[in-house]
């Protein structure tokens, strides 16, 4: 079974947050969107879509049901702010310099409810929520997301059209999230973002990384030899057939404990793409010559 790789830019049209933690009052945005969110939003615009014409989607088993559909015939790395540079665009990686990141991408906005009576702020409901920027904060130049789609063979699910119609992460209800597609077009090389390496002629796309490389993806630890943070990698889905715990973000879902994007990698390394974008550990399937030896 093959995989076509897509390279796909979206134009980002509004504040982005990305949920991660929260620190005090403040909701702390990832500085990138994960595969869990692309995943999300992907399977509730074709859930939406498919449901037109028998009403609307209120069962979270719709949803469940084409979420997998979607596990099965596509995998997603996850997608990284950019800017525009010439007629192409440039990634701009978090962990390169966070000072500078920070300053140009990331900003917050606080509020809170109010009590009308005292007309004050309501006890303990003060808070800010950080988020990616659609526009630089320090020159005013558009934001992008950049990232890759393997589209399984013979998939029938209209992806490119969904991607067209996409919001992503928290705060949607007050506008934010907003994806402009700007382009998708078929990957004519192994590269992606110029770090890596993609085969896309087995049962899962891989990813192999060379010595120093980084992980641009969660990836479950313990596995190889790499340096970098790890944390707990957890997400909230809503179930209305569950019996507890049935009302939007109250079902926990547990991953795992995951290396972070940016860990380096202290030897060349293989990965499969599993469900969410994760990088799952594979078994190196080429043999590395020695300097100076032939291949």
């Amino acid at each position: 079974m093959s995989w076509q790789a897509y390279r796909v830019v979206f134009r980002l049209r509004s504040p982005l947050h990305s949920g991660w933690r929260k620190v005090g009052n403040l909701q702390i945005t990832r500085p990138y969107v994960i595969g869990r969110a692309v995943w999300g939003a992907l399977t509730m615009r074709l859930t939406r879509d498919a449901s037109q014409e028998s009403g609307p989607a209120t069962d979270s088993q719709q949803y469940l049901k084409i979420g997998k559909q979607v596990h099965q015939s596509l995998a997603f790395t996850y997608f990284y702010p950019a800017l525009k540079s010439g007629t192409d665009y440039q990634v701009a990686w978090p962990w390169e310099n966070e000072k500078t990141f920070r300053h140009r991408f990331l900003s917050s906005y606080p509020s809170t409810a109010l009590a009308y009576p005292q007309q004050a702020a309501a006890e303990g409901l003060l808070h800010e929520v950080e988020f990616i920027s659609p526009c630089t904060l320090d020159t005013g130049e558009p934001v992008f997301l950049e990232g890759y789609v393997f589209e399984k063979e013979g998939c029938v699910l209209d992806w490119r059209a969904a991607f067209k119609r996409l919001q992503v992460g928290g705060e949607r209800g007050y506008g934010w999230g907003r994806l402009e597609l700007e382009a998708i077009s078929p990957l004519k090389s192994s590269q992606l973002f110029h770090l890596a390496t993609c085969e896309v002629d087995g049962e899962t796309p891989l990813i192999r990384l060379l010595a120093g490389g980084r992980l641009l993806a969660h990836t479950p630890a313990p596995g190889g030899s790499i340096a970098g943070d790890i944390e707990p990698l957890v997400g909230r889905e809503w179930r209305s057939h569950n019996s507890r715990r049935r009302y939007a973000g109250q079902h926990i879902a547990y991953t795992d404990i995951c290396f972070v994007p940016g860990s380096q990698v202290d030897q060349a390394s293989d990965f499969a793409v599993g469900k969410f974008g994760l990088w799952l550990w594979h078994p190196i399937s080429v043999v590395l010559c020695e300097p100076g030896t032939a291949e």
